[in-house]
Formats: structure tokens, sequence, C-alpha cells
């Protein structure tokens, strides 16, 4: 059963910004985006900076909102309230005020710079119950009951109870994401959304804060969204990953087929720049978000193209979609079957 279902998302944003911007010309950051999240699985999503992996995190809580498609939740207490007759799929983009506030308890996430996202005039106790008082006192939790929770909470990421009087600035950067872990957790929520969580820590400390989301998702039996660049990072945590380019799934199979059978070429020139192999100077351009007119919504030739060393001119003339070459594996590229 899939938790989180998302079904041909596209959002754009004004190639312009300001009060005096032109209008009618766009960025398509999420361009026919299509994917789900099962229980107690671990989805991922992997490209390089502004494919639109952050865009599309923010859409399924609704930080933007969609300019197209669907997002359904499935909930085993929907989070409009209504459950019904074992119907408890509810659509996103149709959640209003507590409804909205409800989903959001059940779907967290969990920002890339703990160092932003953490207030520095709050105690770690103040920062993990900040938006959380109302909901969880209605649920008949006392303020004593509150500051056990958080304790509990806190050891459970590897703190202990007595950093609920600290502040975050006493706190290193990897102890600092286990304060926004336990943030995210004091909802019990069933999707935690894991935004680039490891990219700026050490590479041993990305080490713990995986071992320790692998032991929250077997104990609590969570789901996740793991959003990053590395892919060999993603094939390490996740169950199944889609590899994003210019707002598109150009690829997307379970991590361990990946790991052994990546077959895009953007997904080798992903593994290739994580193991440090310099890339083609024809490949080292960094991707930018198609760009289309008020018109047009989407693009007309293969977003790779320019980068591919295995491109041909039917690439540069038609648009491929996404193929399933195989149970779970699919690929967008005209040149692999």
């Amino acid at each position: 059963m899939s938790v989180l279902t998302v079904s041909h998302l596209y959002k754009r944003f004004n190639l312009e910004a300001g009060f005096f911007a032109r209008f009618g010309r766009f960025i398509n950051a999420v361009n026919d985006i299509s994917f789900t999240i099962g229980k107690n699985e671990s989805y991922g999503l992997v490209g390089e900076s502004g494919c639109g992996k952050t865009t599309t995190a923010r859409l399924l809580v609704r930080m933007y909102e969609a300019d197209s498609g669907e997002i359904l939740f499935n909930s085993s207490d929907a989070a409009s309230g209504e459950a019904q007759s074992g119907n408890t799929s509810v659509s996103v983009a149709q959640l209003k005020k507590d409804a909205l506030l409800s989903y959001r308890e059940k779907v967290r996430y969990v920002f890339q710079d703990p160092a932003r996202s953490l207030n520095p005039r709050m105690s770690v106790y103040e920062v993990l119950v900040s938006g959380c008082r109302r909901p969880l006192k209605k649920r008949g939790i006392s303020e004593k009951q509150l500051r056990e929770k958080a304790a509990a909470i806190l050891e459970e990421v590897g703190l202990q109870a007595a950093d609920l009087e600290k502040r975050p600035s006493e706190f290193s950067g990897g102890q600092r994401q286990r304060i926004s872990i336990a943030r995210a957790l004091l909802m019990e929520p069933q999707v935690l959304i894991c935004d680039e969580v490891v990219s700026a820590l050490d590479v041993s400390v990305q080490g713990q804060i995986l071992n320790l989301l692998h032991d929250i998702r077997e104990r609590r039996g969570m789901s996740f969204l793991f959003i990053a660049h590395d892919l060999k990072v993603a094939c390490y945590f996740c169950d199944r990953i889609g590899v994003m380019y210019k707002g598109e799934l150009m690829e997307e199979a379970p991590a361990a087929d990946l790991y052994s059978e990546g077959l895009h070429p953007y997904t080798k020139l992903l593994f290739s720049s994580a193991a440090g192999v310099a890339a083609d100077e024809s490949n080292s351009n960094p991707p930018r978000a198609f760009v289309s007119s008020n018109e047009h919504f989407g693009n007309t030739f293969c977003s790779f193209a320019p980068r591919c060393p295995k491109a041909t001119e039917k690439c540069y003339n038609e648009h491929p979609v996404l193929n399933e070459i195989k149970p779970g594996h699919s690929i967008r590229c005209f040149n692999i079957e």
C-alpha cells in the first residue's frame, strides 16, 4: 500500500522576480513527476543542485502550490479527520486549515541546514515543542507529559534529556541535525521528508545520521522521502530511487539495481562524480531548468541531450518518455532498450 502517491506533478516559476519583472517566461522546476512511497519504504530523489528535488519535496507539504497534478495521502486516520469505511485516501490539494495542519503532522519535513532552521534564541525544549503544544494538548497530553516525551525522543536520537535546557548553538552540526530529527518525530509522523540532511556534514557524521535514520525507520515503521545529490549515499539508505534532471525523472529503479546497473548516461555521470572521477568537459556543465513561454509547459527534446555522449539527432528533435524496461526499472532514453 502506498502512503504517498504523486501523479503528473508540475510546478513552474516566473523567470524574473521583482515588482517590475516581466511575465511570460518560466522556469519549469518540476515537469510531470510521478512516483509512490510505500509503507515503511524509503524513496530517494537524487540529482544535481537545481534539478527540482527540493521543489518536489516542498510541493508534498504545500510549502509551494502545484500548478497541476495530484498528491494523494493514505493514512490509518485520514488527514481530513473523516475516515470513511476503509477509504482513507485524501487529496492533499483539497485540504484546508485544520485538515492541512493534521496532514503536516503526519508528513514532517527535516531541512538541510539545522543552523538556519533552529531558532538560536530558544532552548532545545522550546525548539522541539514549538508549534506542537496545541495539537498535543488536544490529545490530552499535559505539559509534564510533553516534557517527558521530548526528553525520550531526544534520547532516541542519541542526545541526553539534560540537553533540553541548552541552546542549539551549543551543539555541533551533527548534533543539531539530531535535534531537527527529534523535532520532526515529536508528532509521531508516518512520513519523514529528509532534504539533504547529511550533505553539510563530515563523512563520519553522515554515516552516524544515516544509521540513526535507519534505526528510526525500523523501530517506528516509517516511510521516507530521502533527497540527496550523492547517488551512493542514496543507494545505501533507500529502497527505490528516482534520478532527476531538469525537473524530470530520467531513471527510476530499486536502489540495488541502480547501484549495480544504472543505465541512463546521467545516472552514470552521477556515479562517476560520487567516485571522484573527472567528467568530460562536454558533461561538466551544471543543469539549468528548462525555460518555456506562457503557452508551453514542457520540453520538446531530451533535456540531457546537450551533455549526453550518446545523443543522436532524434534526441534533439523528440522528447523521450519514461519507459519501463523491466519490472520496477524505468528509463527516459531513446538509446537504451
